[in-house]
C-alpha cells in the first residue's frame, strides 16, 4: 500500500493539489497547510470529503474530521482524489492571511511612463519596430507624398481586401468587410468594418441589433478609414509569448 496520498486542499482564497505522507500527524500537516492557504494552524478546521465537488457543496456532509493533531494521517484511511476542505475559524481581525490573497489592493502596481517604455528594449513595441513591421513599416513614396499634403486624398478602401489597423502600439491585422456610413458613433463620415485574425474586436459585425457583416464574436470590430491601411498583409504568425 502506498504511504503517499494525493489529495485536492480547498480553502477560502486558495485551491492545490497536494501530496501527503500518511505519517504525517495532522498537526504537521497544519503547518504545511498555513503556507499554502493563509489560515494560521490554531484556527483551521480541516474535513475531509470524498471529492472536491463535495467539497465545494452545501448539501455533503464530510467523511471525517481531522480533529486530533497527534493522530497520523493514515488514521483517517485517507485515499486519492478525496478532498480536505480548510474553514478559517479565525475572528475578525484575528491574524489570519486569508485576504491577502485575494486583495489585490495590498499589490503594488507597476506602471511605466510612456517615455519609460519607449526605452525599454523587450517589449512588442520594440521588436515591431526592429522588425519594421505595422506602423514602424516603412511607407512608399506615395503614401509619404500623402501624409504631408495639407489635404490628402481619400485612399478607397476595397471590401474584401487584406488589411492592418492602427491600435496605437500594435498593429492588428484582419479583412475588409464593410465600408460605409453606420447608424451609431457620433459625427458622419465612414467607418470600416473589420473581420480581424485573432479574437480582438468587440463584436460579431452587428452594432446596437443591426448587422453590418458576419463572423465569429470578438473577431468583428468598426474603425474609422484613417486607421486601416490595405494592402498584402497576411496573417501573422508570431508566439511573442516566448519571448524571455
Amino acid at each position: 500500500m502506498s504511504e503517499i496520498v494525493k489529495l485536492v486542499v480547498v480553502s477560502p482564497a486558495t485551491r492545490s493539489e497536494r501530496r501527503y505522507d500518511l505519517h504525517l500527524t495532522v498537526g504537521e500537516l497544519k503547518a504545511k497547510l498555513e503556507l499554502v492557504t493563509g489560515i494560521l494552524v490554531d484556527q483551521q478546521i480541516i474535513h475531509v470529503y470524498g471529492s472536491e465537488d463535495e467539497a465545494n457543496s452545501a448539501n455533503n456532509a464530510p467523511v471525517a474530521s481531522l480533529s486530533s493533531d497527534e493522530r497520523p494521517l493514515g488514521y483517517y484511511s485517507l485515499r486519492d482524489g478525496q478532498a480536505l476542505k480548510v474553514t478559517d475559524n479565525s475572528p475578525p481581525g484575528g491574524g489570519s492571511y486569508t485576504d491577502q490573497y485575494t486583495d489585490v489592493s495590498q499589490v503594488e502596481k507597476f506602471e511605466l511612463t510612456e517615455e519609460e517604455y519607449a526605452r525599454r528594449q523587450d517589449t512588442v513595441r520594440a521588436f515591431k519596430e526592429r522588425n519594421k513591421m505595422g506602423r514602424f513599416a516603412p511607407r512608399d513614396a506615395s503614401e509619404q507624398q500623402a501624409a504631408s499634403s495639407t489635404e490628402p486624398a481619400a485612399s478607397p478602401i476595397p471590401v474584401g481586401s487584406r488589411c492592418e489597423v492602427d491600435h496605437g502600439e500594435l498593429a492588428k491585422r484582419g479583412a475588409v468587410r464593410f465600408v460605409g456610413p453606420t447608424s451609431f458613433g457620433t459625427g458622419s463620415g465612414e467607418w470600416v468594418g473589420i473581420e480581424y485574425d485573432e479574437p480582438v474586436g468587440k463584436n460579431d459585425g452587428s452594432v446596437n441589433g443591426e448587422r453590418y457583416f458576419s463572423c465569429r464574436m470578438k473577431y468583428g470590430g468598426f474603425v474609422r478609414p484613417d486607421k486601416v491601411k490595405v494592402g498584402d498583409f497576411p496573417p501573422e504568425d508570431l508566439d511573442l509569448d516566448e519571448e524571455m
